[in-house]
């Protein structure tokens, strides 16, 4: 007897392999089409990946944990891909020691920025606090955004679909924004990119300059840290 394309679905679903094939297999076609299309911003890989795997796995009544368990290396690699983001910044220490200081400072001004516009912008528009919590660390890459949010309160589930969000709109508008406001210095470009959408928008800013890339790395890295010591202590000083 000839088995149903159900009865193969239900096998197939079961294989690990099969959420981390499918995951680097969408992810390939999505670069080819973004390639094809001279690396038009709307057209990201990332934004076209998510969408695309959502909708299989909503078709398929997939829970996300079951994609996670055969998917879970693509994660695995995300702490050594970021490690090895300090090799390209290596390239160019002798600029990053000449701008040390205003680095810092810039720094400093984007991870306050971040912070008080959610707090501004959620009172504003009547957000409840755990959202607000939630809502903080979403310019700091997934896996300390997440340890932020459990630690002052918020939803680490929320946070990570906010941070993705956030990096996808970095990545999308990046480019023509830094153009917009006439931002030609690199290093800035990718500081600033860095700081705002962590890595999606560094290998965003990777694809538009070597130089950009390494100062988004580093901005990313430093970020994160800066935003683990500032987050709770602004929680506890603004009441949330």
């Amino acid at each position: 007897m000839q088995p149903k394309v159900t009865d193969i679905w239900v096998y197939l679903a079961q294989t690990p392999l099969l959420w981390l094939t499918a995951t680097l297999v969408i992810y390939y076609l999505a670069d080819i089409v973004y390639q094809r299309v001279e690396q038009w911003p709307p057209a990201n890989p990332v934004l076209i990946s998510v969408v695309i795997l959502i909708t299989f796995l909503t078709l398929t009544g997939t829970p996300y944990q079951q994609y996670f368990d055969g998917a879970q290396f693509v994660h695995f690699l995300l702490g050594p891909a970021t490690v090895a983001l300090a090799l390209p910044l290596w390239r160019y220490a002798g600029r990053l020691r000449h701008m040390l200081a205003p680095l810092c400072g810039a720094l400093l001004i984007g991870s306050l920025t971040s912070i008080f516009t959610v707090v501004i912008l959620g009172r504003l528009f009547g957000v409840s606090d755990i959202t607000l919590r939630s809502l903080i660390p979403r310019s700091v890459t997934t896996p300390i955004a997440m340890g932020i949010s459990e630690q002052i309160g918020g939803l680490p589930s929320l946070t990570a679909a906010l941070v993705i969000m956030t990096g996808i709109i970095g990545a999308v508008i990046a480019r023509d924004l830094c153009n917009h406001l006439r931002i030609d210095d690199q290093a800035a470009r990718g500081l600033a990119i860095g700081v705002a959408s962590h890595g999606i928008g560094t290998a965003r800013a990777f694809q538009m300059n070597p130089e950009a890339g390494a100062f988004a790395g580093l901005a990313m890295g430093l970020n994160g840290a800066l935003t683990t010591l500032l987050a709770p202590l602004l929680v506890r000083l603004l009441g949330l």
